[in-house]
C-alpha cells in the first residue's frame, strides 16, 4: 500500500478511512482522494490531512462513471492499491431519487473496474501480483432478517431499498471481472456505521443534532428496527486487514458485535447528552421523541456474522457500542463548526424517502 486511489473519499467512511491511514505510522505511503463531491462529500473533513501531508495526499474532483477521466488518473498515479467507498448511500434519498443510485453505484463501479483491469493488464511482475482493488458493499443487501439468524458471506441476496440493489448489482459485478478477468479483488459488506464526519441525514448524528436544536426526534415506526452497529475506524481498520491479508476473490463480512433496536439507540444518545450537555428546558432529551410514519420497505433487522474474518484474517472490533457512541457525541460536540457549516448550505434535517 504504497500508493492508494480512494474514491469517495470525501465522504463519512472515505475520510475516516484517509485519516486511519495516516494515523498509521507504518503507512508511508500517497494516497490520493477521487470524489464527485455531491452533497455528502465534505472536504472540511480532510483539511488537516491536505494541511499537514501536502507531498503525500492528494485530491481529484471527478466522476467515476467518467471512463476517459478515470483512465487518465489511474496512469498517472500508477495505484498499488484502489479502495471503492464512492457511492450514493443513502436509503430515503435512493427512494426519492433511484436512478442517481443506479448510475453512480452500478455503472460507476463498472467504470473503475474496466480502468482497474486494464491498467492492471499492463503491470508486470510484483506490481501485478501486488495489485488490489476493494470494493466496500452493505448488509443490506441481503435483505432482512427475522428474529434469529446472521447474515453470513455465503446468504443469498434479496436487497429491498433502490439503495441496497443497486448495491447488491454491483457487487455482482465485482465479482464477474474477478471471476472472467482474473482481476484481484476484495469486498466487504459491513453494517451500520457510525462515528465522526458522518452526514446529518442519518441516524446518529441526526439524532445528536435535533437534541442540540430541540427538534423532535423521529422515530421510524415503533422504533424496532434492529442494527448491528459498528464503530467507522473499526470498520476502517478491518478494510486495511482484508486489503492487506485477503484472497483475492473473497468476501467479508465486518460487524460491529451491537446488534440494538432503533429506539434504544435513541434513547442511549439521549442519555449521554442528558449527562454531556445537560438541557436548561427539559428534564431529559427523551421528551423530543417523537414517532413517525415508517419508511417504505423498511427491513426489519440485519445482524453481521463477522467470525469469518476474525478467524481467517484475526480482526476484531475494539469499540463496544458503548465506548463508540460515548467518542461519536463527544465528536459532534466538539465540532459544531463543521456540521453547522453543512447546515448552512446542504441540510437542515428535514425528512427524507416518502416516496412522493
Amino acid at each position: 500500500m504504497e500508493r492508494v486511489i480512494v474514491t469517495g473519499g470525501a465522504g463519512f467512511i472515505g475520510a475516516n478511512y484517509i485519516h486511519h491511514l495516516f494515523e498509521d505510522p507504518t503507512f508511508t505511503g500517497k494516497v490520493l482522494n477521487i470524489d464527485k463531491l455531491t452533497y455528502a462529500g465534505n472536504l472540511e473533513s480532510l483539511a488537516d490531512i491536505e494541511k499537514k501531508f501536502p507531498d503525500r495526499y492528494f485530491f481529484q474532483r471527478a466522476d467515476i462513471c467518467d471512463a476517459p477521466a478515470m483512465a487518465e488518473i489511474f496512469a498517472k498515479f500508477q495505484p498499488d492499491t484502489v479502495v471503492n467507498f464512492a457511492a450514493e448511500s443513502h436509503v430515503d434519498r435512493s427512494i426519492d431519487g433511484p436512478m442517481e443510485f443506479i448510475n453512480t453505484n452500478v455503472l460507476g463501479t463498472a467504470v473503475l473496474l474496466d480502468t482497474a483491469l486494464r491498467y492492471w493488464r499492463g503491470l508486470d511482475g510484483a506490481a501485478k501480483k501486488a495489485f488490489r482493488f476493494h470494493h466496500v458493499s452493505t448488509d443490506e443487501v441481503f435483505g432482512s432478517l427475522g428474529d434469529e439468524g446472521m447474515f453470513t458471506e455465503t446468504t443469498p441476496y434479496d436487497p429491498s431499498s433502490p439503495y441496497s440493489a443497486s448495491k447488491a448489482g454491483s457487487d455482482h459485478i465485482v465479482r464477474a471481472w474477478h471471476r472472467t478477468f482474473g482481476l484481484p479483488v476484495l469486498i466487504s459488506n459491513c453494517s451500520n456505521n457510525y462515528g465522526g464526519y458522518q452526514f446529518p441525514e442519518k441516524l446518529i448524528p441526526l439524532m445528536i443534532l435535533n437534541c442540540l436544536e430541540y427538534k423532535p426526534l423521529p422515530v421510524y415506526g415503533k422504533g424496532l428496527n434492529v442494527r448491528d452497529w459498528l464503530y467507522v475506524r473499526d470498520h476502517c481498520d478491518a478494510i486495511n486487514c482484508i486489503v492487506k491479508n485477503g484472497t483475492p476473490g473473497q468476501t467479508y463480512n465486518i460487524g460491529g458485535h451491537n446488534e440494538m433496536k432503533n429506539i434504544d439507540i435513541v434513547t442511549t444518545i439521549c442519555k449521554l447528552l442528558d449527562e454531556l450537555e445537560p438541557s436548561d428546558r427539559l428534564e431529559s432529551y427523551t421528551e423530543l421523541i417523537t414517532y413517525v410514519t415508517d419508511r417504505p420497505g423498511h427491513d426489519l433487522r440485519y445482524a453481521i456474522d463477522a467470525s469469518k474474518i476474525g478467524k481467517e484474517l484475526g480482526w476484531l472490533p475494539r469499540e463496544t457500542f458503548d465506548s463508540g457512541i460515548r467518542k461519536t457525541v463527544l465528536w459532534y460536540l466538539e465540532n459544531r463548526d463543521w456540521w453547522r457549516n453543512i447546515q448552512s448550505q446542504k441540510y437542515r434535517q428535514q425528512r427524507l424517502g416518502l416516496g412522493s
